[in-house]
């Protein structure tokens, strides 16, 4: 629901956003401190994945995915 207003604040207002909306926005958009996923490691470089496997001994999981980041299906 948050993103969707982000989205049409930015692209239907044609002032966009004031500061204070924002920060409301940008506040409702955070996960949840108690995420799982937040727990982990995440590596970006996978060069730099793989060397750690390989001297930690473990596997990689590579999340990849197709189209655009906001909305990829």
């Amino acid at each position: 629901m948050a993103v969707r207003a982000l989205l049409a604040a930015l692209f239907l207002l044609p002032d966009g956003l004031t500061v204070q909306e924002f920060e409301k926005l940008h506040r409702e958009l955070q996960p949840p401190k108690d995420e799982a996923w937040l727990s982990i490691p995440w590596k970006t470089s996978l060069l730099e994945a793989r060397d750690l496997a390989a001297e930690q001994k473990k596997l990689i999981l590579i999340w990849s995915m197709d189209g655009h980041p906001l909305g990829c299906g």
